[in-house]
Parts: structure tokens; C-alpha cells; sequence
């Protein structure tokens, strides 16, 4: 793992980075994303808008090659992680957003998070791609599809414990 992220604004997804969190169930205390539920809403059409369910979104995590890849496709020099709203960023995992559901990864203090597939792309990160180049044209929507298979995955805390930059994880395939 190379760094570990929170976003602490309520307004926004953009991350910034930490040097250790205390993972709990429920995700990163203080993230935006925090908790065992969460309301329904586009990426659930099966519930009402609202409806209160169990929260498979806890932590974001992303590849820092797939965040390269995305850069080249898009044409832009960089694309930083916080830009995507990502919880954690490995490298060295080949294909990580190829991970099945049902996968973990397990950290050095034993703290699990079980992969609930891929963070599917939207265009908001793009939004914020966009106002990092804003000599580049249609950044915002090219992102949704330059980022296709290459987002990273969500998951939910299994087992908490704490993380610290730099902690390599063990990747456990469900098969």
C-alpha cells in the first residue's frame, strides 16, 4: 500500500492524504463515506431513493499503474488518486479492479477489507479531473470511459485494525 486517504470535507469525495488510520467496521472514522449503512441512490434503482441498506461502499481502492493507465487514455500528465475520491492506493497488484467480490485483503495488524467488485466510474471524479486541465476539452466525460476496468474496487471493513502507509498487503482470492 502506498498511502492511505480520507475525505473529511462533507461536501466532497476528494481525498487527502494520511499517514495511518484506525479502520473500523464501518470504514474510516471521519470519511465521507463512513458507516455500516447509507441511503440508497443511483448506483441501487432496485430501493426507493433513500431506502436505508447496508453500506459495500465503505473504502475506495485504486491502483497507482491503473491511475497511470487512465492518465495516458485521457492525455492529461497525472491523474492523484484524492482527484478520485480513493480510500487506499497499492501498487504492485496486477489488475486490481479485476478482483472478484468476495476477495481480501488483509493488512500486517490483521485488518480485512472483503472486495465488493469494481468501483464502477461516474463522471463526478471527472468534474474534478477537468479543473485540474482546464486547457483539455471534455475531460469529465472522458473519464467515465477512459476509467472503465481500471477505477479500482470497493469494499467493506471485515476485520478492523489499523493501516499505515507503506503496510503491504496479502491479496486472498474467494474461489
Amino acid at each position: 500500500m502506498t498511502s492511505v486517504l480520507i475525505a473529511q470535507k462533507a461536501d466532497s469525495f476528494v481525498t487527502e492524504k494520511i499517514s495511518s488510520v484506525d479502520l473500523q467496521y464501518g470504514g474510516i472514522p471521519g470519511d465521507l463515506h463512513f458507516g455500516l449503512t447509507k441511503r440508497a441512490g443511483a448506483r441501487e434503482p432496485m430501493y426507493k431513493r433513500g431506502t436505508e441498506i447496508l453500506n459495500r461502499r465503505q473504502i475506495s481502492i485504486v491502483s497507482a499503474e491503473e491511475c497511470a493507465i487512465i492518465a495516458e487514455e485521457m492525455d492529461v500528465p497525472k491523474i492523484l488518486p484524492e482527484w478520485i475520491g480513493a480510500n487506499i492506493v497499492v501498487s504492485g497488484i496486477d489488475h486490481l479492479t479485476k478482483l472478484p467480490a468476495g476477495s481480501r485483503l488483509i493488512f500486517p495488524s490483521g485488518a480485512g477489507i472483503l472486495c465488493e467488485g469494481e468501483n464502477l466510474p461516474c463522471i463526478h471524479p471527472g468534474h474534478v479531473i477537468q479543473k485540474q486541465y482546464p486547457n483539455k476539452s471534455n475531460l469529465a466525460a472522458r473519464f467515465v470511459k477512459a476509467a472503465m476496468g481500471l477505477r479500482g474496487i470497493v469494499g467493506m471493513v471485515e476485520h478492523p485494525g489499523m493501516l499505515h502507509t507503506g503496510d503491504q498487503a496479502k491479496i486472498f482470492i474467494d474461489s
